[in-house]
């Protein structure tokens, strides 16, 4: 992941000409000397002590881009050394941990904000911006389908809750953009498959409750071959006038209501409009400057730890309603 980092961090001209990287840090110096190779780094601050090299270059900002159980001690050096934090999802290992670093930024006065990228992409926008219009009416439902079979191998094939707590929060992030409500409940059933290459929780199914009497479903996988869906999802979105499905990718259909009689009422097809923002489009790049924006002018970014621990809420809601098979009140 830090290689999509720089990346966006070199390829982006806003970022290019206004981030400048000072150093690397990874347990293996051999990692951090390769990268800086890879990305023409040369003369960064390169070393296996976080709070070692956050002294020698006090930086504005430290990019977290490292395993989940590593985020809080990561965290919290980079604010207690004074820089603004931009962290990998999720944004930690608990909910308990989650507040913690919520009242650790606070103190500090500084940002802690997360890479919810994939809230980030055009269709996520387009469909926020079709609700929004009230194109479907009164918004009723979000019904998600994931189902991938990837073959990491490393620390993701280790980890319990894997679907949930690594790749779900962005269907969550996302259902909650688009939707614009707060979960309120969850009742989720996990599972790992047989024949699951992975240790515990390959798979899950969730139904939420968001408020304002809005349902999201979630259906997901990650050993699941033969039929991969986006890594968006595959979405059905209902409301009181209309639907619209999205591959995940680029094709939609929208269609409202028309007809007013018969047993089926007459529909009409919706064209769905482009978002309002093409720099919001653009994944990494577009939260990272997102952070930069309101660190320079103020304000909290979208991504902000006070808003992402409310996605972080569903995954520990549903993994605690798998675990005990209750319906689970969700509470950030």
């Amino acid at each position: 992941m830090a290689k999509g980092w720089l990346r966006a961090l070199r390829e982006t001209p806003s970022l290019r000409d206004n981030v400048i990287v000072v150093g690397l840090v990874d347990l293996d110096r051999q990692t951090a000397e390769a990268l800086a190779s890879e990305f023409d780094l040369s003369g960064v601050a390169i070393g296996t002590d976080l709070p070692a090299v956050l002294s020698q270059t006090n930086p504005d900002i430290l990019f977290d881009v490292v395993v989940p159980a590593a985020r809080r001690s990561v965290v919290a050096a980079g604010l207690a050394h004074g820089c603004h934090v931009l962290s990998e999802k999720p944004m930690a290992m608990s909910l308990d941990e989650a507040r913690e670093l919520r009242v650790l930024a606070d103190r500090a006065g500084k940002l802690h904000a997360i890479v919810q990228n994939r809230r980030y992409i055009a269709g996520v926008r387009r469909i926020r911006r079709l609700i929004e219009d009230g194109a479907l009416g009164r918004l009723t439902g979000l019904h998600c389908d994931f189902f991938l079979g990837p073959h990491f191998g490393g620390f993701r094939e280790q980890m319990a809750n894997v679907l949930l707590l690594d790749m779900a929060i962005h269907t969550f992030d996302a259902a909650r953009f688009i939707s614009g409500k707060d979960p309120l409940t969850v009742y989720c059933h996990e599972h790992n498959p047989p024949g699951s290459w992975y240790r515990h929780g390959a798979a899950a199914n969730a139904i939420f409750e968001f408020s304002d009497d809005v349902v999201f479903t979630y259906r997901g996988s990650w050993c699941a071959e033969g039929a991969p869906t986006s890594w968006e999802s595959a979405w059905r979105i209902t409301g009181t006038q209309g639907t619209i499905l999205w591959d995940g990718a680029e094709k939609f259909e929208a269609n409202v209501v028309i007809g007013r009689d018969g047993f089926f009422r007459s529909i009409e097809p919706v064209g769905v409009p482009v978002p309002e923002n093409e720099s919001e489009t653009h994944g990494h790049a577009s939260v990272i400057e997102s952070f930069i924006t309101a660190i320079r002018v103020g304000g909290r970014p979208e991504t902000d730890g006070s808003d992402n621990i409310k996605s972080l809420a569903m995954v520990f809601g549903a993994i605690d309603s798998a675990r005990d098979h209750r319906r689970v009140t969700i509470a950030a």
